[in-house]
């Protein structure tokens, strides 16, 4: 006889239910942690530098336990470290940290790319194909930079809903949020390089050639690293020039 009892029925279970933790103050230390991410990546704050949690609170609005939070979150990523009675100290971030992550970006949104292009609907390549007009005309008109940066998000926003992927998709997005979307539209030329992609990833993506389209997608993201280590290398993020591997 099957047991119709509730599996969350105080009698029937006695284990005990994690807390729900409350939503708006996650989002409060996911901005804070943003924030910070953003300070660190840009060489605002730099390699051995203990962070103040009230300048921090300030500039983003809220209060220090949030700022707390968002700090732990960026400990678990690797950007900050947490040492006893000092409080929190700003990691090294090298260049392999940087072409690390558009590595792991790379392959992920290649696989998702290829996927893509055995279950892409009519409906979203006419959509990839508005996105890239009105991605050209933005860069041609000399558009708001977030408009621009926006654009080139939706774009791959689609690709990945694309491969109807949920999880591959998540992983990707816990990656991507590693890199503020201001700096792919800070990088200079880095706007022009995504017009000759788009259209290829498009083109090939229509032809169902997931290979292809997964292939161009790792170019595109990769061609980002070394445009973005120049970026940071000429705001001072390094002391010293990398060293030739001629």
């Amino acid at each position: 006889m099957p047991n119709d009892k509730d599996p969350l029925d105080a009698d029937s279970s006695p284990r005990e239910l994690p807390r729900r933790v409350n939503s708006q103050r996650q989002q409060l230390s996911e901005d804070v942690a943003s924030y910070v991410r953003e300070l660190i990546i840009s060489g605002r704050v730099r390699s051995g530098e203990f962070l103040r949690a009230e300048p921090i609170a300030e500039a983003v609005g809220v209060s220090n336990t949030p700022v707390r939070e968002g700090l732990l979150l960026l400990s678990g990523e690797g950007f900050v470290e947490l040492v006893p009675r000092r409080g929190f100290m700003v990691s090294a971030f090298s260049r392999q940290d940087v072409r690390d992550l558009f590595w792991a970006q790379a392959t992920l949104a290649g696989e998702l790319a290829a996927r893509a292009a055995k279950s892409i609907s009519p409906r979203q390549l006419a959509h990839l194909a508005d996105v890239i007009a009105e991605h050209e005309q933005a860069v041609a008109e000399g558009a708001d930079l977030d408009r621009i940066v926006a654009l080139g998000h939706e774009f791959h926003r689609t690709v990945n809903l694309a491969a109807d992927s949920r999880r591959l998709a998540l992983l990707l997005r816990s990656i991507v949020k590693q890199l503020p979307n201001r700096f792919y539209g800070n990088i200079e030329g880095h706007a022009n390089e995504s017009l000759d992609f788009h259209p290829a990833i498009l083109e090939a993506l229509r032809k169902r050639r997931a290979k292809t389209v997964s292939s161009l997608m790792r170019d595109h993201i990769m061609s980002g690293a070394d445009e973005l280590i120049a970026m940071l290398e000429k705001q001072g993020m390094w002391s010293t020039p990398e060293k030739s591997t001629a």
